[in-house]
C-alpha cells in the first residue's frame, strides 16, 4: 500500500498526470491512521526537501484538512504545524471534533448549537475551494500565496476590474480554512477582521476591501502585494542576519503599523514574520489583524461580550508572550515581545530563545545573546522588549522605536540638541526652523549696517514687532548717537531686478523669487538652514540700491535640498506668474498634531492639466496622495479647485518634524502608470526631474506649475 510520503514523491518520479497523483494521495490518506498534525509535518518535510508547486502544496493541505474530519484521533484543534504557524488552541467555547454520523447522514449528537456546527462542517466539506475555482462568479483563484492558521490566501483575478480595463485587476483573497470554519464563531471572526482592518488605514497595514461569502465559503478581499513574507527571508538557509542600517527600515515599518493600531485600541495578538510582508518596492506591510482584540475601547464593550476573538485561542508559540500563553488579557506589550523577537532574528538570523515558547524559556532561565555591532542603548532597548515579565517590558512601541533609533541619528549638531526626544533630533531641528519662518516677514534696514554690526551694536532688548509681523531692529540709545557735520548726500544707486536675480541664483539649496520697488527688495521662498536667513539678508544688503529687505522666506532642513533642486525652477516660474497653481492644508495650518486629518486644498492653472500631489516625509519616503492605487483620476479642467483627504484618507503620524506637500501640475500625465503608493524619495525625484524636463521642452516652462507647502508635524500634546 502506498504511504502518504511515497505518494508525494511520485509527483516528481513517474511523470504521470495530476489526476493520477491526487488519486494516490487520496488513497494514502484514506488508509493511513496518521494524525493530521503528523501528515502536515510529512508534507512540509517533503516540500522542504524538494519544493512542490504552490497549487499542489495547497491542494494537499486541503485534503489533509478534509481527511482529518474522519479521523477522530487526528489533532483537529491544531492549525498548520511549525512554530511559525498560528495554532488554534482548545479553549472554553471551542467545539470538539465532528461527531460520527449515522447511515442517513444525520448527526448522532443531539441538541442545538453542536448539531448546527456539525452541519456547517459537512457543508464546507462539500464546497472546498482551490486554485482554478471562482468565488461569486467574480474572483478567479489563480495562485496560492500562503496558508495560515485562519485562512488560505490566494492571488485572484477580479473579473469586474478586468471588464473595466483596470490595469491592476488582481486582489488577494483570504478563504477561511476548513478547521477554522468548524468553529461556529468563525464567520463573526472574519467579519470583525474585515471591519477592524478597514478601520486601520495606514501605509504599513494591508488594505482590506470587503468581506463576503459564496454559499458557506467565507472570505475577505485585500490589496494584492507583490513581494515576499518576512518569514521567507528569515527561513532562508543562508540568512545569517543583517546590519542594523538594513534592519531599521523594516523595524520602523513594523513599529509604525503596530503603534498606529495600538493608538486606536487594537492589539494584533499574533504578530510574527509570516504576518509581515516586504513588497517589491521595499514597503513593509503588516497583515492579519484577524484575532486582535479590542483594548481600551469602552464603546465596544457590549460587542466584546458577544464575540471575543481571544476565545478562539489562536497564537504562535515562538512569538507569543508569556501572558498570552497564560490566556491573560491582551496588552500592547504582547505585540512588543513579538516585535522584539522578530527584530532580534533580523539582526542575527536566530530566534532570541531558539524558538522555545516564552514560558519554557523563562523557566529554563534562557537569556538572549547580544548581537554583534549593536550599540549599548540599542541593545538595552531590544533586551527590554524581550523581557518575560510584562511590567519590565517596554511600555509602548513608540518608546521602543525611539530607544532603538537613538544611536541611529547622526545629524550635525544633534549632540547639542540632546535635551529633546532622541528620535526627534531631526524633527526638532526642522520644527525650530518652521518657528523661525512663522515670524512672517522680516524688515532689514540697510542704513543700520550689516547683520553682524546690528547684532554687535544693538542694545540687549527684543526687537519690536508691528501688527503685520514686520520686525524692525530697535534704534540705538540716544547717548550713542554722535553729531557729525553735515555732508553732501551721496546719490543712491537705482535698484533693479537685473542686480538681484544673479545674487538669488547663487544661493545654494534654495528656491527664491523677488520683486523690487524704490530701494526695497521683497523675497519669498525657501532657503536651507545651513545657509540661513541672516546670511541671505547680508548678501542682498550688498546689492547696489538695496536699503531694506522684506523676507517671506522659510528655512528648510538641509535634507530638502534635493527636493528644491528638482522642483525649485518650476516653483519659481509659478510664483513669478502670480501663483496660478497652489496647494495648502485646510485653514492653511502649518502645524499638525498626531492623529489630525491631512486635508488639502488645491487650485490648478488656466489650462487642462494633470494633477499630482506628493507628501515628502521625514523618513526619506514620498507618499503619493494623488494619483494613487485607489484614486487614479487626476485630470482637471482650467482654474479648478478641489479638496482631497476630507473623508479621513490620511492622518498625521510618526515620524514628526518638517515635511513638505508638493503640487505638480502638467499638461500631460506625469507618468504613464500609477506609481506605488509610497516609495523612496531619491528614486522618485530622479524620475520626476527627467519627466518635467521633457514636458517643459515640449509644452513650455509656463505649462509646468509647482507649488510647495511646508508643514511641521508633532506628537499629540
Amino acid at each position: 500500500m502506498t504511504s502518504f510520503a511515497q505518494a508525494i514523491r511520485t509527483y516528481r518520479g513517474d511523470g504521470g498526470s495530476r489526476d493520477g497523483f491526487f488519486a494516490r494521495v487520496d488513497g494514502a490518506l484514506a488508509t493511513e491512521q496518521t494524525p493530521a498534525k503528523r501528515l502536515m509535518e510529512l508534507l512540509d518535510e517533503e516540500h522542504a526537501a524538494r519544493p512542490l508547486p504552490q497549487d499542489i502544496y495547497a491542494a494537499i493541505r486541503r485534503r489533509i484538512e478534509h481527511a482529518a474530519r474522519y479521523h477522530p484521533e487526528a489533532d483537529s484543534a491544531t492549525g498548520p504545524v511549525g512554530n511559525d504557524e498560528t495554532r488554534l488552541q482548545t479553549a472554553p467555547g471551542f467545539p470538539p471534533p465532528s461527531p460520527p454520523r449515522d447511515a442517513s447522514g444525520a448527526s448522532a449528537a443531539t441538541g442545538g448549537t453542536f448539531g448546527q456546527a456539525t452541519q456547517v462542517i459537512a457543508d464546507h466539506d462539500q464546497q472546498m475551494k482551490g486554485v482554478g475555482d471562482t468565488l461569486n462568479s467574480r474572483f478567479v483563484l489563480e495562485e496560492c500565496l500562503g496558508i495560515g492558521g485562519m485562512g488560505t490566501v490566494y492571488k485572484a483575478l477580479d473579473l469586474r476590474k478586468l471588464e473595466a480595463s483596470d490595469r491592476r485587476p488582481y486582489v488577494a483573497i483570504k478563504v477561511l480554512n476548513l478547521q477554522f470554519r468548524g468553529n461556529p464563531k468563525s464567520l463573526i471572526a472574519l467579519q470583525r477582521e474585515a471591519r477592524k482592518a478597514q478601520q486601520l488605514a495606514h501605509r504599513n497595514i494591508v488594505t482590506v476591501y470587503d468581506f463576503d461569502r459564496d454559499g458557506q465559503v467565507v472570505y475577505l478581499t485585500m490589496e494584492y502585494l507583490s513581494g515576499q513574507p518576512l518569514s521567507r527571508l528569515l527561513r532562508n538557509p543562508n540568512f545569517r542576519g543583517m546590519p542594523f542600517t538594513e534592519v531599521f527600515p523594516i523595524f520602523k515599518g513594523m513599529a509604525a503599523a503596530l503603534a498606529y493600531a495600538h493608538e486606536r485600541g487594537f492589539v494584533h495578538c499574533d504578530f510574527k514574520p509570516a504576518n509581515v510582508f516586504l513588497t517589491d518596492t521595499s514597503e513593509v506591510k503588516v497583515i492579519d489583524f484577524g484575532i486582535s482584540r479590542v483594548i481600551q475601547r469602552p464603546e465596544e464593550e457590549t460587542e466584546a461580550t458577544v464575540f471575543d476573538p481571544g476565545s478562539l485561542g489562536a497564537l504562535t508559540p515562538a512569538y507569543a508572550s508569556p501572558e498570552m500563553l497564560e490566556h491573560r488579557e491582551p496588552d500592547p506589550r504582547d505585540d512588543i515581545y513579538a516585535l522584539g523577537c522578530i527584530t532580534y532574528e533580523l539582526l542575527t538570523g536566530k530566534h532570541p530563545f531558539d524558538r522555545v515558547p516564552a514560558m519554557q524559556a523563562k523557566s529554563a532561565g534562557m537569556k538572549p545573546q547580544r548581537p554583534e555591532h549593536l550599540g549599548n542603548k540599542q541593545w538595552k532597548a531590544l533586551r527590554a522588549a524581550l523581557a518575560f515579565e510584562r511590567e519590565a517590558r517596554t511600555p509602548s512601541v513608540t518608546q521602543f522605536l525611539d530607544d532603538l533609533s537613538e544611536e541611529q541619528a547622526s545629524v550635525p549638531g544633534a549632540k547639542a540638541r540632546k535635551g529633546g526626544a532622541p528620535k526627534l533630533v531631526i524633527g526638532a531641528a526642522a520644527a525650530a526652523a518652521l518657528l523661525i519662518a512663522g515670524a512672517g516677514y522680516y524688515l532689514y534696514d540697510q542704513s543700520g549696517g550689516t547683520a553682524e554690526q546690528a547684532d554687535r551694536e544693538a542694545p540687549p532688548r527684543a526687537p519690536e514687532a508691528s501688527a503685520t509681523g514686520t520686525v524692525t531692529p530697535p534704534a540705538p540709545p540716544a547717548s550713542s548717537v554722535a553729531i557729525a557735520p553735515a555732508v553732501p548726500a551721496t546719490p543712491v544707486p537705482e535698484l533693479s531686478m537685473a542686480a538681484v536675480t544673479p545674487v538669488l541664483a547663487s544661493v545654494p539649496c534654495s528656491a527664491l523669487v523677488a520683486s523690487v520697488h524704490d530701494q526695497t527688495v521683497d523675497v519669498q521662498g525657501f532657503v536651507s538652514q545651513k545657509y540661513g536667513l541672516a546670511r541671505l539678508k547680508e548678501t542682498l544688503g550688498r546689492v547696489p540700491g538695496v536699503k531694506t529687505s522684506n523676507f517671506g522666506v522659510q528655512p528648510v532642513a538641509d535634507d530638502k535640498c534635493d527636493l528644491l533642486k528638482v522642483y525649485g525652477p518650476y516653483w519659481s516660474t509659478n510664483r513669478q506668474s502670480g501663483r496660478p497653481a497652489s496647494v495648502h492644508t485646510r485653514s492653511r495650518a502649518t502645524r499638525l498634531s498626531e492623529g489630525d486629518p491631512l486635508i488639502i486644498d488645491l487650485m490648478t492653472p488656466g489650462f487642462d492639466s494633470y494633477v499630482n500631489v506628493d507628501y515628502f516625509m521625514l523618513d526619506g519616503s514620498v507618499v503619493h496622495l494623488l494619483p494613487n492605487q485607489r484614486s487614479r483620476d487626476n485630470q482637471a479642467p482650467p482654474n479648478y479647485t478641489a479638496t482631497i483627504g476630507s473623508m479621513g484618507d490620511w492622518v498625521v503620524g510618526k515620524p514628526f518634524g518638517s515635511e513638505m506637500i508638493v503640487l505638480t501640475v502638467t499638461p500631460a500625465p506625469l507618468f504613464d502608470a500609477v506609481r506605488p503608493d509610497s516609495e523612496a524619495k531619491s528614486e522618485y525625484l530622479r524620475a520626476v526631474d527627467k519627466r518635467l524636463a521633457a514636458l517643459a521642452a515640449k509644452y513650455g516652462r509656463d505649462h509646468v506649475a509647482v507649488d510647495v507647502f511646508q508643514i511641521t508635524t508633532q506628537a499629540k500634546q
